[in-house]
C-alpha cells in the first residue's frame, strides 16, 4: 500500500504547495509512482504543475460526479500523474458542513488508488477547515514546511494541536512525517533563532534539509513547471532533491 502525506500550514505563503509539487516531481523522478492531490479550491497546485483548470476535478470525485481515473491527469513527469482543483471546491467545503461522515469523503475517494501509487501528495489550503480535516484523514503522515520566522512558531503549536485532536478521533495511525523549513534566510538572526528553537525541541521530527530563499523557484509556477524542469541546477532545486530524498528515506 502506498505512502499518503498531506502538507499542512494554516498559515498562507509559507511554500506548503511548491514543497507538494516539488517533492512529489523528485520522487517521481526516483522512479516511484507518485499522485499529487490538489484540495484547495484555489487550484494553486493545479496551475503550478501546468494543468488546466478544468473539470473533472477533485471536486467531482468527492461529490460523487466522477471516478477516480476520470479525475487523474498525466503531468510533465514521467510517473507524476495530478488530480487538479477549481474554485468549484470552495462550495465543497460548505456542502460538506452537514454531510455524515463528511471528515472521510476524500480518504473514501483515493481508496481505490492507494495501492496503485508510491506516494500520495495531498496539498490543502492555508487553514484548519474541513477540507484540511480531509486530508489529515486521508494520510498517512504530516508533512509541515515551516517558514523561518516568529509567528510560524506560533501557528505550529496551534497545528499540532489540530492533529492531536485528529489522532484521538478520527486517524489514530496519523503521524507527523516531519517539519522542513522554507524560505530560510541566513543572513537574518530570526531565521537561524527559529531554526534552533525548533531543532531543539522536534529533534528528529525535523528533516536535515533547509530550503533557502530562491528566486528560480519563485518563478517557475508562473511557468507551470516544477523546479527540475525550469532550472534543475538552482540551490532551490538541489534542496528539493534532497529533501525528496529524505522524504523516501524516512517512508
Amino acid at each position: 500500500m502506498g505512502k499518503v502525506f498531506v502538507f499542512v500550514n494554516q498559515k498562507g505563503g509559507v511554500g506548503k504547495t511548491t514543497s507538494a509539487i516539488n517533492i512529489g516531481a523528485y520522487i517521481a523522478l526516483s522512479g516511484k509512482k507518485t499522485l499529487l492531490v490538489d484540495f484547495d479550491s484555489q487550484a494553486n497546485m493545479t496551475s503550478g504543475i501546468g494543468l488546466a483548470r478544468q473539470k473533472p476535478t477533485v471536486y467531482d470525485l468527492i461529490a460523487g460526479k466522477a471516478s477516480l481515473d476520470q479525475v487523474i491527469q498525466k503531468s510533465i513527469i514521467p510517473g507524476l500523474d495530478v488530480i487538479p482543483a477549481s474554485i468549484d471546491l470552495s462550495g465543497a467545503a460548505i456542502e460538506l458542513v452537514d454531510q455524515k461522515n463528511r471528515e472521510f469523503f476524500l480518504k473514501n475517494a483515493l481508496a481505490p488508488k492507494r495501492d496503485f501509487y508510491d506516494y500520495i501528495l495531498i496539498d490543502c489550503p492555508p487553514s484548519l477547515g474541513i477540507l484540511t480535516l480531509n486530508g489529515l484523514v486521508a494520510a498517512d503522515e504530516v508533512l509541515i514546511p515551516l517558514q523561518c520566522e516568529y509567528f510560524a512558531l506560533e501557528g505550529l503549536t496551534l497545528l499540532l494541536q489540530t492533529v492531536k485532536r485528529v489522532q484521538k478521533t478520527l486517524n489514530q495511525s496519523l503521524d507527523i512525517g516531519g517539519i522542513f523549513f522554507t524560505m530560510y534566510d541566513s543572513r537574518t538572526r530570526l531565521a537561524q533563532d527559529v531554526v534552533r528553537q525548533v531543532k531543539a525541541y522536534f529533534k528528529d521530527r525535523v528533516f536535515n534539509t533547509i530550503i533557502p530563499r530562491n528566486v528560480r523557484l519563485s518563478e517557475a509556477p508562473s511557468h507551470g513547471l516544477p523546479i527540475c524542469k525550469y532550472d534543475n541546477l538552482c540551490i532551490g532545486a538541489r534542496s528539493y532533491e534532497q529533501l525528496s530524498k529524505e522524504v523516501i528515506e524516512r517512508g
